[in-house]
């Protein structure tokens, strides 16, 4: 999310979480002069999403924005989330999954995490539009609970039903969800939302 007044409409929905990117390189980056709006409601938790920063650029974005979580969705080590975390920071830690990832990486971060977010590996480091094989959540010792991301829109939510006996704790919709990069649909938002709750 960055436009302020689409912000404000999707927060009416009352989204658990929202993000927000701060990579440079992503269509979705909010840009320097980005605020988020103050009638954001407060139950909706602000994510900051971030890609390989330095711990002094999410500071200040924390410091900023109010973040209550940060998404690190780069190559950050164990070492640097301890790092973050020793600051009283909440991390989102993702991974990148194809067939070939390996998901006993994901217990190095079981002490510096209070969440996993599981996206589809891609050409870029998110926002791909793809959805991964969700079968090779089996593989996952879900000791951590996991947001689930990758190309999801509101017809998609409809299968995750066969998740139900894992440690999902959130569903990340993005591109499913879009008119164009940034800008969601209420619409297809709130159909979304309204699948989750059947």
């Amino acid at each position: 999310m960055r436009e302020g007044k689409n912000i404000v409409e999707v927060g009416s929905l009352a989204p658990d979480y929202m993000g927000f990117i701060f990579y440079k390189d992503s269509p979705r980056y909010v840009g320097f002069e980005f605020q988020i709006p103050a009638d954001l409601p407060a139950s909706t938790m602000k994510v900051g999403v971030f890609v390989n920063e330095t711990a002094e650029g999410i500071l200040s974005a924390i410091k900023n924005h109010q973040l209550d979580f940060v998404q690190l969705h780069g190559d950050e080590s164990v070492a640097y989330c301890n790092n973050l975390k020793e600051k009283g920071i909440k991390i989102i830690k993702v991974f990148r999954v194809d067939d070939a990832f390996d998901f006993s990486v994901t217990s190095e971060f079981s002490d510096v995490a209070e969440y996993l977010l599981f996206d589809t590996k891609g050409k870029s480091y998110g926002g791909n539009a793809i959805k991964f094989d969700w079968k090779l959540l089996r593989k996952y010792n879900n000791k951590i609970p996991f947001f689930l991301s990758g190309g999801i829109d509101s017809e998609s939510i409809k299968d995750i039903l066969s998740l139900s006996k894992l440690n999902l704790h959130a569903i990340d919709i993005n591109s499913g969800v879009e008119l164009s990069p940034g800008l969601k649909s209420i619409t297809k938002v709130s159909e979304a939302i309204n699948n989750l709750r059947l």
